[in-house]
C-alpha cells in the first residue's frame, strides 16, 4: 500500500474523530455511515455480533448520554499498509445514566488503543482495547 493511501486512511480517521468530538449524535451517526463500511466488524474483548456501524452508533449514543462533554484526543496515529493504530485519551464528565447507574458528576480520563483496517476507503475492521476498569474506578463503580 502506498504512503498516499496510508495518509488518506489517517485523514479519514481524523475526520471521523472530528465528528465524534462534535458532541452531536446526528453528526456522529452520519460520520459512522460515511466512514465505516456497511459490512465492517467491531472486535472487542467483550465480544459482539453487531456489525461495526450498529455497534458504533449504540456506543456513541450511550457515551453522549452519560458524558455529554466527551472528548477523544488522538495521541498517536501510526499507519502500516491497510491498517492504522491509534492511541487515544478520552475525557468527560458523567452527567447522565451510565451502565444502569445514575450520574456521579465525576470527571474521567481513560485511555484506549484501536487497530483499524481499511478497505475501499472505509473502515472495515476495528479492534479495540478500552480501559473500562480505570473509567469505572474513577466513577466510583469499582474499588480503587
Amino acid at each position: 500500500m502506498s504512503t498516499t493511501q496510508e495518509a488518506r486512511n489517517k485523514e479519514t480517521y481524523h475526520r471521523f474523530h472530528e465528528a465524534v468530538n462534535s458532541g452531536d449524535l446526528d453528526v456522529i451517526t452520519k460520520a459512522v455511515d460515511e466512514f465505516i463500511h456497511p459490512d465492517g466488524r467491531f472486535h472487542t474483548a467483550e465480544g459482539t455480533d453487531m456489525i461495526a456501524v450498529e455497534a458504533q452508533k449504540r456506543i456513541w449514543e450511550t457515551l453522549l448520554r452519560a458524558f455529554p462533554d466527551i472528548h477523544v484526543t488522538v495521541e498517536d496515529l501510526l499507519a502500516d499498509g491497510d491498517k492504522i493504530i491509534a492511541r487515544q485519551t478520552v475525557t468527560g464528565t458523567n452527567t447522565g445514566e451510565y451502565r444502569g447507574v445514575p450520574p456521579t458528576g465525576r470527571s474521567v480520563t481513560y485511555r484506549e488503543i484501536f487497530i483499524i483496517r481499511f478497505a475501499e476507503g472505509q473502515i472495515i475492521d476495528l479492534w479495540g482495547v478500552v480501559d473500562i476498569h480505570s473509567q469505572l474506578r474513577q466513577l466510583g463503580h469499582v474499588p480503587a
